[in-house]
């Protein structure tokens, strides 16, 4: 496509109300009670994953959430990840949306990744993600196991990351036996940096049984 059919095209699309594409990195920063936290995510490599995250930002879904699980490795305590978001609050909850594995993006878990919890089957889990401290392999798809989708860094607040994962836990059980936070984070507000907001539009239930 040359110059000048780019120029007479883009008025076109600003006519028909084309939606702006992402940046390729957007960044986000989340306000917590613990300091603030600044996120790169990898629109370009992980599109379903960044999109559904920007989602609940844009839509202020997780604002007055927590950072809720802190989970330390035995071997090295000061390594692990924290987990935040809805938790089981449906009244935030988005549809879920195919599973964006490591295989498929090129992102491995390393040091300050963030990355979508998630349940069973194909589908990720979009209301919860964790933010991992020091790298974590085993989260990374592998034969049959889907691992986790990783879409993105922490580049700043990686102090406040790490203080989290060090507050004291307990409570939980099955695979997070011991590992909730007594006294969850709280996130204050997550904003994007980059791009124009996109909200969903969808019912913002919980602002009904907000004080």
């Amino acid at each position: 496509m040359n110059f000048r059919r780019t120029l007479l095209l883009a008025p076109l699309a600003l006519l028909l109300g084309a939606a702006p594409a992402e940046p390729p990195v957007v960044r986000v920063r989340l306000d917590t009670s613990a300091g603030p936290i600044l996120l790169a995510l990898d629109a370009r490599r992980a599109p379903a994953t960044t999109a559904n995250f920007l989602a609940y930002v844009d839509d202020g879904r997780f604002d007055g959430t927590t950072f809720y699980r802190a989970t330390r490795r035995k071997r090295d305590p000061q390594t692990g990840f924290i987990q935040g978001g809805i938790r089981m609050d449906a009244r935030r909850i988005l549809p879920t949306f195919p599973l964006e594995t490591t295989a498929k993006t090129g992102i491995r878990h390393l040091d300050a990744t963030i990355s979508m919890a998630r349940g069973g089957g194909a589908a990720a889990a979009g209301g919860n993600f964790f933010l991992t401290v020091g790298p974590a392999p085993s989260m990374d798809a592998r034969g049959e196991f889907r691992g986790y989708a990783a879409f993105g860094r922490v580049i700043g607040g990686m102090a406040t990351v790490k203080r989290i994962l060090a507050l004291p836990t307990g409570g939980g059980r099955d695979a997070m036996k011991g590992q909730m936070i007594l006294k969850p984070i709280r996130i204050l507000r997550a904003r994007r940096i980059d791009g124009t907001a996109k909200p969903t539009g969808r019912p913002k239930v919980w602002k009904l049984f907000e004080r």
